[in-house]
């Protein structure tokens, strides 16, 4: 019979390869390639470091954001879910390095969701329950960390797989013809 854990575990790296799929070749023109005006996306910020926009809360209607955005945000959020679920507890979205291209990005995203199919493999069906942590606080039970983070992978994924289509198509063209 299938444990609880097992379903999880292939729903995690299922969705994970094919958010995977979906970022091989990706470039850096790519990453950082603004579709419409006014994009939220990966930058160097005043003091030198990288960073992205964010902001809470977020603005109505929320900003478009670039492939470069949508795939720092998963590589950061899983490293962060698993820092306060199962970790230390000392990094925040303020205090994690931000990567700042393709490849600082895979790096991170292939650092994170093996530190989250790690704590899944440490777990059992009856441990699946116990409260853990957020960053922002609030306690959920264990296996909507990573329900949470496969629902991530698969939505990003399906974004960041449809704006790369547009950039295919568009040959990188902005909305304003540049």
């Amino acid at each position: 019979m299938t444990t609880a854990v097992e379903l999880l575990a292939t729903a995690m790296a299922e969705t994970y390869e094919g958010l995977s799929r979906r970022l091989e070749g990706l470039t850096d023109e790519e990453f950082f390639w603004e579709p419409v005006p006014d994009c939220w996306t990966v930058f160097q910020g005043e003091d030198g470091g990288w960073t992205y926009h964010y902001e809470l809360p977020e603005p109505e209607p929320p900003p478009f954001t670039t492939i470069g955005w949508r795939l720092v945000n998963v590589a950061l959020c899983k490293v962060i879910y698993h820092e306060w679920a199962f970790g230390a507890r000392s990094l925040n979205f303020i205090t994690i390095e931000k990567p700042h291209d393709v490849a600082s990005t895979i790096e991170i995203l292939g650092r994170g969701h093996l530190l989250l199919t790690d704590d899944l493999a440490r777990l059992d069906d009856r441990t699946l329950d116990t409260p853990v942590l957020t960053n922002w606080g609030e306690e959920w039970p264990a296996w909507r960390i990573f329900t949470t983070m496969t629902d991530h992978d698969a939505h990003h994924g399906a974004e960041i797989g449809v704006l790369r289509d547009l950039y295919r198509l568009s040959s990188g063209r902005s909305s304003s013809g540049g």
